[in-house]
This record gives structure tokens, sequence and C-alpha cells, in this order.
């Protein structure tokens, strides 16, 4: 081999080393596994071939074409991008048919992926594109994870240049792997965010049905993490006739922060309704007690009671332990925060003396309680996110207390960047209702 075969050779390695290389930077630069497989398709189509697509086994076992791009002017009759295609069937006998039933990779030539007398219906498609496309050559491989097969990637070459072969499917099939491996990944970071929400939705409770008091409660996910999360509610009605709202934020976003919400909630719930003390009492109580068993934990809370005979007034009797402030919204769209009674967060000082608070709660007002991932942004500050809250909170003074959880959401969070939860209550109209019936909601109109 002469020198210039040398270096023709390691020219050659270097541009494969490189490929795989901005392939798997590709790959690795966006959390949209699509937009990740975008970015490999057109890359490939430009470096390695004239077209590329990637088609991958979806959960409804349909094969979708993620993607489809070519480099130059040439343009298809018909659509690149088709629509989902049942799994092929067993008489399905093409190129691409083989490799999502597990054979593969394939190095094509012009004969071999034409248009012929008895193909079978499946196959005619991607047959079809390469005749308008005037194809020369191509390889097919698997993508492959665990075993399975996910999908297919397709490169194919027209026009005069070198025909695609066997030297280039060790290439093609580590480019497949690698695909495959992020194909698979981006379904498990799925399925961990799904089971991570069931999980968290789980322990969270079914808020008191009866009573004049209307509530809604909502929890949203962080969009940015597959990790469960510490934000909760919570609302039930004491022995003495009262009713607690509650809402806090347990420190972390994992699996630990989650059992330790259950732990906080229930020992919280226990001493609730065992001393029913002031809230500043309660929350002193669940400190020591969380000071006791778990001296690691750290945690917001703010528990409230809404006080007052069976058909009002109401008046809400409130202690914080770092939490945000409730927001207090009237029926005419005035807004205020309740910043009273704020105490340091749970699992610092339990010997620090906590103090209660009690505000009037006018009637059709809205009381919110919420968690900072509706609020904070980053680079921000926390006051910014507070006006926001009482922008939007002021709009939707005469909601309902479902729709103004879910515009409130829609409003401020609609991918949330941490876990956020919320808890409205409206108050009613005083009325002299008799002894076990329920008062009217307002109805928002």
């Amino acid at each position: 081999m002469d020198e210039y075969d040398v270096d023709a050779a390691l020219q050659q390695a270097l541009d494969r080393l490189t490929l795989l290389a901005d392939v798997n930077s590709a790959l690795a630069a966006t959390v949209d596994a699509r937009e990740g497989l975008r970015r490999v398709c057109r890359m490939l189509a430009q470096r390695m071939g004239d077209w590329c697509a990637i088609d991958v086994l979806t959960e409804r076992d349909e094969i979708g074409r993620v993607c489809a791009t070519h480099r130059g002017p040439v343009l298809l009759q018909g659509e690149e991008t088709e629509a989902p295609l049942p799994k092929p069937p067993p008489d399905a006998t093409g190129p691409l048919a083989r490799v999502l039933q597990g054979a593969g990779p394939f190095v094509l030539a012009a004969a071999e992926i034409r248009p012929r007398e008895r193909m079978h219906g499946w196959d005619l498609g991607q047959a079809r594109i390469f005749e308008q496309l005037d194809v020369r050559s191509a390889v097919i491989a698997p993508l492959r994870a665990r075993r399975e097969v996910l999908g297919a990637l397709t490169i194919a070459r027209w026009g005069s240049r070198p025909a695609l072969s066997d030297d280039d499917l060790m290439l093609v099939e580590d480019l497949s792997h690698r695909v495959g491996l992020a194909i698979d990944n981006a379904r498990l970071h799925r399925q961990t965010e799904h089971i991570a929400e069931r999980l968290q939705r789980s322990l969270l409770p079914a808020l008191p049905g009866a009573g004049p008091l209307r509530m809604a409660a909502r929890y949203a996910p962080s969009q940015a993490t597959a990790q469960v999360g510490g934000d909760w509610y919570d609302s039930f009605v004491l022995p003495d006739g009262d009713t607690a709202v509650i809402i806090g934020d347990v420190a972390g976003h994992d699996l630990q922060s989650t059992v330790e919400m259950s732990q906080l909630r229930n020992m919280l719930r226990g001493i609730a309704c065992d001393r029913q003390e002031p809230p500043g009492a309660i929350l002193r109580r669940l400190d020591l007690a969380l000071h006791t068993l778990y001296p690691e934990f750290t945690a917001t809370c703010l528990y409230a009671l809404i006080q007052g005979p069976e058909g009002g007034p109401w008046q809400l009797n409130h202690s914080s332990a770092g939490h945000l402030p409730p927001l207090l919204v009237t029926r005419d769209g005035d807004t205020r925060y309740l910043q009273d009674a704020r105490g340091m967060l749970l699992g610092v000082d339990p010997e620090q003396p906590r103090t209660s608070a009690s505000e009037p709660l006018p009637a059709h007002s809205t009381l919110l309680l919420y968690t900072d991932g509706l609020v904070e942004r980053r680079r921000e500050s926390i006051d910014h996110g507070l006006t926001r809250l009482r922008q939007h909170a002021a709009a939707l003074a005469r909601h309902t207390p479902d729709s103004f959880c879910d515009e409130l959401l829609t409003g401020l969070a609609p991918t949330p960047t941490d876990d956020v939860a919320l808890l409205a209550v409206r108050i009613p109209e005083p009325t002299a209702t008799p002894a076990g019936a329920t008062g009217t909601e307002d109805g928002g109109a």
C-alpha cells in the first residue's frame, strides 16, 4: 500500500470516528428524543448518504416514520414522512419488513429495492420512494436494544456517488446501535416518569366532599425530571368541625423525599386530630416528632384551620413553617398575601416557638395554597413570581375552584420545571342553613 493509500485510509477512519462522535453529540444535546433522531437523520443524509430515514415501532405496535430527509434539490412526488403503518405481516418480504422482523442489516443494490411484480402491498411504499429518488444503493439496519428490535435505520445513495457497500456495514451497525440505545433510553425515561407520577398521585388525598366549602386541588409533576418529588397538599375535617387545609414541600426530588412526604402528612394528620390546638402549636409538635424520628429531615409546611359556625362566617387560623404565604382573592379581584405567623422550616430548630394568626375570610373569596414550583423561575426574584401570581389570580376571581386551579397551571406553569401543588378553597355566603344542610356554591357567575 503506497503512501497515498495509507493517507486515504487514515482519513476515512478519521471521518468515521468524527461521524460517530457527532451522532453521539446530536443524541445527547436535547432531552427531546424525536428532535435528537431528526438531527441524526439530517447528519447522515448529508455526510454518509443522499437520503436517510428512521422508522420506530410505537407503543401502539405500529411503525412510525420519525424522520426522513435528503440532501440536494430532489423532490418527491409524494410524502417522505408517512402515516403510521401496521407492523409488517409475515408474508411481507421487502428489506424494511425483514429488518423490522429481526433480520439484517442489509446492503442493497438498485434491483433489490425497486418495485417488482407481485410485491406485497406493505413493501410498496418504501420501494416507490426509492424509485422516485432513483436510489442506486442502500443500507438498512435494525435499531436494537436489549435484544429487541425497536425500528430501522435506512441510508440510501443515488447519482454518481460510489455505491454503499459491505465496507460501510460496520459503521452503519455502530450507528444503528447508538440510535437504538437512545430510543430505548427515551422510552425508559418516559416509563419512569409515568411510574413516578402515578406513585406521587396515589399518595395525595381526596378532598372533603361535604359541607359548604368548595375545594379543588391539582398536582403537576416536573417536566424536567423523571423523579418523584415532595410537594403535597391535604385537607380534612377535624373532630371539632374545623377544616384543616395544608400544603408543603419536602426537600429533594427522589423516592426518599416522597416517602418522607407521606410520613410527614400522616404524622401531621395524627397530631392535628389528637390535639386540636392552634396551628403554631401543631407545627411545633410536628417539628419535635420529626427531629426525634428523622433528624435529617427538612420541609416547608403551611397548616391552617378554616373555622366558624356551620353557616359561617368563617376565618382562617394559620401558621407557616418556611412556606410561601397563602393568597386571598376576593370576589372583586382584590388580592392579598397572608404574611403573618411565619416561622422556620421544619427540621431546623424544633425548640423554636411558633405563632398563629387569624384572618377573616370574606364571602365568595378564594383562598389559594401553592408550592414554589408555581412562582419560582431561574434567574428571577421570587417577588416577580408572586406578583405574577396575584395578577393571574385576580383575573380568575369568579371562576370555580376547579377552573381557578386549571387556569393558574396553564398560565403560570404549562411545562413546570419543578413540581407544583395547588389547593383552592371557595368561601360561600354565610347562611342560617339548618344543621346538616350544605351551603351553595357561588358558581363563578
